[in-house]
């Protein structure tokens, strides 16, 4: 309907490497849909790729799936070979061993596609780009890991770093792994809640689909420069909501201690906290020069920004956040960001997630009510925080040169997309053609909170039962016979089970 392609991502955090038979049958069981995603010179290559999945038998894979398949796992370097192509989930600085740089420990994203480069040879590589990694689990859940990747500038950094690679794919990660703080997809997508909503809700990212998209643009006409691509003046700023000196122990939901056999789970203040700085980032995004004005609480600072994409950071301060574009006498844009920076813990957490937001002001984006916050108050100390979104709506105070008021909102819309099912959500951008994200919950859905649409499947006997959101359907998140939809309109309405 509107040109999407996807592509199966097998998780073998859930799959087994032993299973090349069933992953075989389930890339059969879709590989002719009409969407699925189909590479090589005849376009006739069911794209296939993984998340991890080392020993995986891929001969095995294509006899169960008896079409013709380009596979591209998420194989550790030393061994990307083995596939048609290799895909670089490190999309983030670490020391190697999955955590945050270290005293003499710090390999690069840049590291990483060299590894995987070296390895493919002419064989494809799918590049990855990440805006951020920040996770918190505690006790309440079965998986606790609690750590930091330190990002600051990295999405800016990384998609300039794309335009001098030009790999043959890019996959971002990801479109909506909440409990990460990866995703670029908005709250409102209707999605299960695990607890993640603690330090996800009112901290919107769709700010960084805008700031990708010239990026995207001049990737995929083979651009070096993205200036050409920046249609509007604009700016992306992005900072955590409080200063890494808060102490939450006596409130943090990370305070127990549990059986961690995987060495991902850290009590309190998350692990590589003190790799990331105090730091508000901002893109500008400039159709011509101009001065840009930082205030971060009590701290402010101006930059001379040229025609294209420019990026500073600016020392974190307590207090509201205001940015404005100025040229010769004019304000073009100014606003005020609805996220204070506190000194204090937010809802009693260390939450080192970023709050992201655009001058113009996006659409409205926030976590919708009740599947989005099911977890929210677990782990958290009592009556502390209450699971709603609090931001408001900004207004944006701003004249053209020529005096005439400018928007104060802008729609935010996505590059041309696919989405994929995958327990690793992620996205991939293929060269020169469309955008590909993947998704491994539902689809983008609009802010609205009416209960307007209804879809029954009857049953034999004719009854009929209402259901309303979409935890009720866990966990087959279909719809049975004999029930009824009657959810928020915001929502699409769920698949039936019985077609």
């Amino acid at each position: 309907m509107n040109g999407m392609k996807v592509f199966i991502s097998f998780d073998f955090n859930w799959w087994k490497t032993s299973q090349a038979g069933d992953v075989g049958a389930k890339v059969k069981q879709y590989g002719l849909q009409d969407a699925q995603l189909k590479v090589g010179p005849n376009h006739d290559q069911v794209f296939v790729s993984s998340f991890t999945g080392d020993g995986l038998d891929l001969d095995a894979v294509r006899s169960a799936a008896g079409v013709p398949l380009f596979i591209a796992p998420n194989f550790q370097a030393s061994n990307a070979a083995y596939g048609d192509g290799a895909f670089n989930w490190m999309a983030w600085p670490s020391n190697g061993a999955n955590k945050a740089p270290s005293a003499g420990n710090n390999v690069t994203v840049e590291d990483g596609d060299r590894a995987y480069m070296s390895a493919l040879g002419e064989k494809p590589y799918i590049a990855p780009a990440s805006p951020w990694f920040f996770t918190h689990y505690g006790a309440e859940v079965s998986y606790s890991k609690n750590w930091v990747f330190p990002a600051d500038l990295l999405w800016y950094n990384r998609w300039t770093e794309i335009l001098e690679l030009a790999p043959q794919y890019v996959e971002i990660i990801t479109w909506n792994d909440y409990g990460e703080s990866h995703y670029i997809g908005p709250l409102l997508s209707p999605h299960y809640d695990d607890g993640n909503s603690k330090w996800v809700n009112d901290m919107p990212h769709n700010g960084w689909l805008e700031m990708a998209r010239p990026f995207i643009a001049a990737y995929k006409t083979g651009s070096k420069s993205v200036s050409d691509y920046i249609k509007s003046d604009q700016i992306i700023y992005w900072y955590r909501p409080t200063l890494k000196s808060a102490r939450c122990d006596s409130t943090d939901n990370t305070m127990e201690p549990v059986n961690d056999s995987t060495g991902n789970y850290f009590q309190g203040l998350p692990n590589g906290a003190e790799a990331v700085s105090d730091a508000v980032f901002i893109v500008a995004l400039l159709t011509e020069a101009g001065t840009i004005q930082v205030s971060s609480g009590s701290n402010s600072q101006t930059f001379a920004g040229q025609r294209g994409a420019n990026a500073w950071a600016v020392d974190m301060g307590v207090g509201k956040q205001t940015f404005s574009i100025v040229r010769g006498d004019s304000t073009v844009l100014s606003g005020t960001s609805l996220k204070d920076i506190s000194g204090d813990c937010i809802c009693g957490i260390y939450n080192f997630n970023a709050y992201v937001g655009t001058l113009p002001a996006g659409d409205h984006d926030a976590l919708q009510s009740p599947d989005a916050f099911q977890g929210f108050t677990s782990g958290l100390s009592p009556g502390i925080c209450q699971p709603t979104p609090s931001l408001g709506t900004a207004p944006v105070v701003g004249t053209e040169p020529s005096g005439t008021a400018r928007e104060s909102t802008s729609t935010q819309v996505a590059p041309e997309v696919t989405t994929t099912s995958s327990s690793s959500s992620s996205a991939t951008l293929n060269a020169p053609v469309a955008t590909t994200l993947s998704s491994s919950s539902t689809s983008q859905a609009s802010a609205t909170t009416t209960y307007a649409q209804t879809t029954t499947v009857p049953d034999a006997g004719g009854s009929s039962k209402t259901v309303t959101a979409l935890s009720q359907l866990f966990p087959t998140n279909c719809i049975q016979p004999g029930q009824v939809w009657a959810g928020p309109a915001a929502l699409d309405p769920p698949a039936r089970c019985d077609v």
